[in-house]
């Protein structure tokens, strides 16, 4: 079984490109959106909320060699559901995302295999993506592209209330509305200062 999920051969690739179509699984994208958890102001760790995935996503890219370079261009299609901001229900986002990236030797973009671990990338080389040996491995991308279309504030609606408070049914036996039980309180201090 293999390690990654949208991996292309580069020996396979020409200069006139080749044309791949992946089905990215609805188990794949559930745990690629659980995982991505980050972390707030003050350095604590924050869950990230449960995607409900129900249909399959699909990555379509054309891979074309150029030199020991792989330029590849495409679109990835998904839709999920996480919860609302601010009620909880299920809030939908459709992922339809252009795909364009050059990727290169690890050797080519890191220079020599002498620097230090804290090596600095320069803005042309950080544009650049690694290629894995003989493959182009395009799940880090793929997982990326996801976790950058969840919204800040994910909202179900743009209107949406937020969480309600549960309705009461409180009325007296005249037929009047009844005071919120939590306020009784207040109202029996409020009847025996009239008096």
């Amino acid at each position: 079984m293999s390690l990654h999920e949208f991996v292309i051969p580069v020996h396979d690739l020409d200069a006139a490109g080749k044309q791949f179509r992946f089905p990215v699984p609805a188990a794949w994208i559930r745990a690629s959106l659980s995982d991505s958890n980050g972390l707030d102001d003050k350095g604590r760790a924050i869950e990230a909320p449960t995607p409900t995935v129900e249909n399959d996503g699909v990555l379509d890219v054309r891979a074309s060699k150029s030199g020991n370079d792989v330029v590849v261009h495409g679109s990835l299609k998904a839709e999920f559901s996480i919860p609302c901001g601010r009620c909880l229900k299920p809030a939908h986002v459709v992922v339809n995302e252009p795909i364009s990236l050059l990727m290169s030797p690890r050797e080519a973009i890191r220079g020599s295999k002498s620097e230090k671990d804290d090596y600095e990338f320069s803005l042309e080389e950080a544009d650049v993506t690694p290629l894995d040996g003989d493959t182009a491995v395009l799940d880090d991308v793929v997982r990326d592209e996801l976790v950058l279309q969840i919204p800040m504030i994910p909202l179900c609606s743009e209107d949406c209330p937020g969480i309600l408070p549960p309705a009461t049914e409180l009325t007296s036996k005249s037929g009047e509305k009844a005071v919120d039980p939590r306020l009784l309180p207040l109202l029996s201090l409020k009847t025996n200062i009239k008096e």
